[in-house]
C-alpha cells in the first residue's frame, strides 16, 4: 500500500476492559455494538481512506473486521486502565508505517461516543488536509453561564454577576464532546498529544453529544438512538416476528366458551405476501400456545413456531437450518420476552408502543403500531433495501418462505 491510498487514517482505540460499564465497547446502542457504530461513522466520512481499530480483545477484533475495519493488536502495556489514548494511536501509526502506510492526517474516534456525526468528521478532515488547522475536535456550542470556584467564592466565566447579557448578545463557549479529533500526523508525532499548533473545533448537534462512561449514560444513549439514527431501508435476508403485539394490537376477545379471537390487519397480510413474492423467508415466533397463531400463519403461508419458551434458541436453530446469518435477520417484537431475540440479530426492530426496555434495544422503531400496519411498514423497508441492492438468499431459506412447520389447530380470526 502506498502513502497516497491513505491520506487520512481513522484510528479507533477499543480495549476489552472497562470498569464503569463492563465490556462497553461491544454493547449495542440502537442494536449496533459501539465499536461497530464508530467504524461505520468513520467509513461514512468523506476523506477517510482507512479505518483501523486498535484492540487487545478477540470479540472486538472480530466485530471490527466484520464491519470493514483493519485490526491492530494492542500490547498489554498500553491496554490497561492507566494507558492513554495517545499511546494507542501512536502504536497504531507505528504499525501502519511498518506496512508502508504514512497518512497525512489522522482521525482519532472514541467508540464510547455512539452518535458520531460523519459529515462533521469529514469537515474536520477537510480542514486539516487543507492546512487550515493542525488539530480539530468535535464540540457543542454552549451559552450557559459558567462559574468557577475561587478562595472568595464563585466567579463568573465570560460574564459578570451584575451584567447578564441575553443569549443573542453572547458568544458561545465550546464544550469538547470526545467523539473525534483530527490532526496532522507529523505534528501529532512531535507533540505526542492530540492538541497542538492551530486548534479548531467543528460543531456537532448537542442531542448526540453523549459519552458512555456509566450505566445511566448507556441507558440514555439507547433511549436516544431511535430519535437520532436515520431508519430507512432495512437490508436483511429474512424476517422473524413475534405475534401478539406485532400482528395484533396485543388484545384478545375471550368468549364464554373459552375461545379467543384477535384482530389482524389486511395491510400486514399484504406486506407478508410481498415479502414472500420477493423470496424473503418469514417466520412467526411466539410463546403463545393458542391455535390462532398457527391459523394466521397458514393464512399468510409462512412458517411458524409457537409455544416456545426460549425464543432466542429457536431463532438460532432456525437460522442455522436455513443457512442464514443472524446479523442478516430482522426480528420484530414488542415486549420483554423478545429481548433475547432482539439482542442476537443484526436488525432488532420494535413497534412504537413497545415496552421501554425493549425500545432501548431497538435499531429501528416502526411508524405503525402492532396490528395496524407494523408488518407492512417493515416489509416496505425490507423491500426498499432489496430494490436498491438485490440480495441472494440461500436456497434453503427461500424455500422456507412458503412453508409452515405447524399446521395444527385452526381458529376463528376476526
Amino acid at each position: 500500500m502506498t502513502d497516497q491510498t491513505a491520506a487520512c487514517v481513522a484510528v479507533i482505540p477499543a480495549r476489552g476492559g472497562s470498569k464503569g460499564v463492563p465490556r462497553k465497547n461491544v454493547l449495542p446502542v440502537g442494536g449496533v455494538p459501539l465499536v461497530v457504530r464508530a467504524v461505520n461513522a468513520a467509513r461514512a466520512a468523506r476523506g477517510i481512506d482507512m479505518v483501523v481499530v486498535s484492540t487487545d480483545d478477540d470479540e472486538i477484533a472480530a466485530l471490527a473486521l466484520s464491519a470493514g475495519a483493519r485490526v491492530i493488536r494492542r500490547p498489554a502495556e498500553i491496554a490497561g486502565d492507566t494507558a492513554s489514548s495517545e499511546a494507542a494511536v501512536l502504536h497504531a501509526l507505528d504499525a501502519l508505517e511498518a506496512d508502508g502506510v504514512r497518512p497525512r492526517a489522522t482521525a482519532f474516534l472514541q467508540a464510547t461516543s455512539p452518535f458520531i456525526d460523519s459529515s462533521a468528521l469529514a469537515e474536520a478532515v477537510r480542514r486539516v488536509m487543507a492546512s487550515a488547522a493542525d488539530s480539530v475536535f468535535s464540540a457543542v456550542p454552549t451559552y450557559g453561564f459558567l462559574w468557577e470556584r475561587t478562595a472568595d467564592g464563585m466567579r463568573g466565566l465570560g460574564h459578570h454577576e451584575a451584567h447578564r447579557p441575553r443569549r443573542q448578545d453572547r458568544e458561545p463557549h465550546h464544550q469538547e464532546t470526545g467523539a473525534f479529533y483530527v490532526f496532522d500526523t507529523a505534528g501529532f508525532r512531535r507533540a505526542r498529544h492530540r492538541f497542538f499548533g492551530r486548534i479548531d473545533a467543528v460543531e456537532v448537534p448537542e442531542l448526540g453529544a453523549i459519552e458512555i462512561d456509566s450505566r445511566s449514560e448507556l441507558d440514555a444513549a439507547r433511549a436516544l438512538a431511535p430519535l437520532i439514527d436515520v431508519a430507512g431501508a432495512i437490508d436483511v435476508d429474512a424476517v422473524v416476528t413475534d405475534f401478539d403485539g406485532v400482528h395484533t394490537d396485543d388484545t384478545a376477545i375471550l368468549r364464554s366458551d373459552g375461545l379467543e379471537s384477535v384482530r389482524v390487519s389486511r395491510a400486514d397480510g399484504m406486506g407478508v405476501g410481498l415479502l414472500r413474492e420477493a423470496g424473503v423467508p418469514v417466520l412467526i415466533l411466539s410463546t403463545e400456545t393458542d391455535p390462532v397463531v398457527a391459523a394466521r400463519a397458514r393464512k399468510l403461508r409462512v412458517e411458524v413456531r409457537q409455544g416456545v419458551e426460549d425464543k432466542a434458541a429457536v431463532l438460532r436453530e432456525w437460522a442455522t437450518v436455513n443457512g442464514l446469518a443472524l446479523d442478516r435477520i430482522a426480528y420484530v417484537g414488542n415486549d420483554v420476552n423478545d429481548l433475547g431475540c432482539l439482542d442476537i440479530v443484526g436488525w432488532p426492530v420494535v413497534v412504537p408502543e413497545a415496552h421501554a426496555e425493549v425500545r432501548a434495544r431497538a435499531r429501528v422503531v416502526l411508524e405503525r403500531r402492532g396490528g395496524d400496519g407494523a408488518v407492512r411498514d417493515l416489509a416496505r423497508r425490507v423491500l426498499a433495501a432489496r430494490a436498491a441492492t438485490p440480495q441472494i438468499v440461500p436456497a434453503s431459506a427461500a424455500s422456507a418462505a412458503a412453508t409452515s412447520l405447524d399446521t395444527s389447530n385452526t381458529r376463528r380470526q376476526s
